[in-house]
């Protein structure tokens, strides 16, 4: 990381963040956005009902820290196995995250799609399940690390799904069912 970089994350971790409002820091970028709607809030809430809570923690405001990259980002939903991580902090290691969600937004898409698949391949997250509300359809990537020709991480499989199929996601041992699933 830079200088810029490291001023980037001091600026961004004593940040006064409005309530209603999520920020993030990607890439040596401060991201703000509206709080998500009811839609979104609701796909969250049933991927979570499905992951159990047994084997997995399931937080839904957690903040991730990569080692080579200036960011911070939020996940809409991120799972750990449970005694992954006990150490207390803001901040957990993409390396001990077994999955992320998103759900994209109408201004998260591009960040959604592209950045953060990048980010989280390179933080060897071994699933990263993209919900497209827009679109009515789920991305499944799993396999990361694999770089693309011009060396940027990348995920070896993506497979998309509409909702209603279901999801196994096999880092997890679940099928979720996605038949509850919003539109916008």
């Amino acid at each position: 990381m830079t200088a810029i970089d490291d001023r980037m994350t001091g600026i961004f971790e004593n940040l006064e963040v409005p309530e209603g409002v999520k920020a993030e820091l990607i890439r040596g970028e401060i991201v703000m956005m509206a709080g998500p709607d009811l839609v979104h809030n609701l796909i969250v809430e049933c991927i979570v009902d499905q992951v159990p809570r047994a084997l997995w923690h399931r937080l839904q405001t957690q903040d991730l820290a990569f080692a080579h990259e200036a960011s911070e980002p939020q996940p809409d939903l991120v799972v750990i196995e449970r005694g992954a991580v006990e150490a207390p902090g803001r901040l957990v290691p993409a390396p001990a995250v077994t999955m992320v969600v998103e759900v994209v937004s109408k201004t998260s898409a591009y960040r959604d799609y592209h950045v953060k698949r990048e980010m989280y391949a390179g933080g060897t997250i071994e699933a990263y399940l993209i919900v497209d509300p827009f679109k009515g359809e789920c991305l499944l990537l799993t396999e990361p690390g694999t770089a693309t020709a011009s060396g940027v991480p990348d995920y070896a499989v993506g497979q998309p799904f509409k909702f209603g199929d279901p999801v196994r996601v096999d880092a997890l041992g679940v099928t979720l069912d996605t038949g509850e699933f919003g539109t916008l």
